[in-house]
């Protein structure tokens, strides 16, 4: 019922760029980029160094075809922006080209994990699945991980809550 949630019908976006003289022309790629990347890669695009507080990372590595340049292996997502006139609940995850674990309503400490090479609909939860119990520590890790890299944490999602209480 809506595009803020990490599920692939909302979170998998294509991304299409032109570049002539630049982009060899039907190139086409599977890494895993993130529209925090879109600043880091018009600036070097430019020729201009990038801030050290920006969170993403240039692309040019895969516009100019040295993927062994590209090393990010899984992102991050984190929809905070509750309550609100969309009603989306908080929550947050890792997505990496083989699985998805989300933390949905945290607030309750629901996850989610999905096989994402032999569930491509992400029909089933397999969070709880004795399999997948391994994957699910090592998607923890990472997770935290990425939180730490992009500074985020729980905390801001109650100060985003004090906040949006005093309006």
């Amino acid at each position: 019922f809506d595009k803020r949630f990490i599920y692939d019908e909302s979170f998998k976006t294509p991304l299409l760029i032109r570049w002539p003289n630049a982009i060899k022309p039907c190139t086409t790629e599977d890494e895993m980029v993130q529209n925090l990347d879109f600043a880091q890669t018009f600036l070097e695009a430019a020729g201009i160094k990038a801030p050290e507080d920006m969170q993403g990372e240039s692309l040019m590595p895969l516009l100019k075809g040295d993927n062994d340049r590209w090393d990010r292996k899984a992102v991050y997502y984190h929809y905070y922006e509750y309550p609100s006139v969309n009603m989306v609940k908080r929550h947050y995850g890792i997505v990496t080209k083989e699985y998805k674990l989300a933390n949905f309503y945290y607030d309750v400490d629901e996850w989610e994990l999905y096989d994402r090479k032999n569930d491509q609909q992400e029909m089933k939860n397999v969070y709880n699945d004795p399999e997948y119990a391994e994957i699910v520590v090592k998607l923890k890790i990472e997770l935290e991980a990425l939180r730490v890299k992009y500074k985020d944490s729980k905390d801001l999602d109650e100060k985003y809550i004090r906040e949006s209480l005093r309006n």
